[in-house]
């Protein structure tokens, strides 16, 4: 059921458990360059990491040769970092853009503007897919990206305990065992993505066994292939419904 799939985001950083954050354009301006943009943050909302680069580069190629004007929700989006750089890199790109907190959500809208890109991309606050069923995207979606929270309660508590210094706890908790998002992520995106939509998404080092049973376990996905740096460690998941 997978393959396997490289893609050369260049130098690995170190902390790839928790990932590293991406450089800031200058110190004074807040900014930081994801995919050749740059983005606005803000004092609640995640900096964008490298191996999420991978994952946006893997859904441009993926994206690149599917349909024309392709429907795309961007689920846990963040700044918007992932569901902007898809709709400026595939012409006529339609996004909807997902996110929990009303801080976060202000901040992508933000970045919407930056861009100019209010007419393909809108952002909505809500828990998941919560606010975006009932609209007319059911069974109508060729991709679902996500960037979710996947380090467990407990190492936010221990060993990662440094990444809630600045940047807040629902960027990272996980649950438990770190997978609780993934759960819900892969079994309500199949109500939305159309028969050969993809669903991707990032994982942490050392899920890609807990994250493969979880898609063969819905049976709603014909295949799955990993993702991985240039390390070797697999980071990111492709799954196309059947």
């Amino acid at each position: 059921m997978t393959s396997h799939h490289t893609i050369d985001t260049g130098p690995a950083g170190a902390g790839a458990g928790a990932g590293v954050p991406l450089g800031a354009v200058d110190a004074g301006s807040g900014l930081v360059r994801f995919m050749e943009m740059d983005f606005e943050l803000g004092p609640n909302v995640l900096a964008p990491r490298e191996e999420t680069e991978l994952l946006g580069k893997v859904c441009v190629e993926h994206l690149a040769h599917g349909v024309a004007e392709p429907v795309v929700i961007d689920m846990c989006c963040g700044s918007g970092n992932l569901g902007i750089a898809i709709a400026r890199n595939i012409e006529g790109a339609r996004v909807y853009a997902c996110d929990l907190t009303p801080e976060t959500v202000e901040v992508a809208r933000r970045n919407v503007g930056r861009f100019s890109l209010g007419d393909r991309v809108t952002v909505v606050q809500g828990d998941l897919f919560e606010n975006i069923r009932n609209q007319g995207l059911e069974g109508m979606v060729d991709m679902v990206v996500c960037n979710p929270p996947y380090i467990s309660s407990g190492r936010l508590t221990a060993d990662r305990a440094h990444l809630l210094e600045h940047e807040p706890r629902e960027a990272f908790d996980g649950g438990p065992y770190g997978i609780a998002i993934h759960q819900r992520l892969i079994y309500d995106a199949l109500d939305f993505l159309r028969p050969g939509g993809a669903l991707a998404f990032e994982f942490g080092e050392g899920q890609e066994r807990q994250t493969l049973a979880l898609v063969t376990r819905t049976a709603g996905y014909s295949s799955a292939r990993f993702v991985f740096d240039v390390s070797g460690v697999p980071r990111a998941a492709l799954c196309l419904k059947r």
